[in-house]
């Protein structure tokens, strides 16, 4: 079953805003580079984005899903449009789309390296 399993937050100094919600709410971190870092093993895990490749502009839900194509396949049969065609990262594939009310969100699979 898909269901939202991250939320991914921008931000211009992903390591300040890492710090911030470690500090304030205990949160483990793992980095992923210098601008990105994500708490892991949550059942619902938050990623700080602060990257210029891929960047978001809002807050991004990230539905996880089993089949990555078929999703994207669902997703545009439905009516979304895809604004980020399906690309790799350390962890899974991912690719971004907007609804039919302009909700922007993520759809991923996890597959570990």
């Amino acid at each position: 079953m898909a269901r939202i399993s991250y939320v991914e937050l921008p931000a211009a100094r992903a390591g300040e805003t890492r710090d911030f919600y470690a500090k304030a709410f205990g949160w483990a971190f793992t980095d992923f580079g210098p601008d990105y870092a994500a708490t892991t093993g949550g059942d619902v895990d938050v990623g700080i984005n602060g990257g210029d490749d891929k960047a978001i502009a809002h807050l991004l839900p990230i539905v996880e899903v089993q089949d990555l194509e078929a999703a994207l396949d669902k997703v545009v049969a439905a009516g979304g449009e895809v604004t980020v065609p399906i690309f790799a990262f350390p962890g899974g594939r991912r690719f971004h789309f907007r609804d039919p009310a302009g909700n922007q969100l993520g759809v991923f699979v996890n597959e570990p390296e």
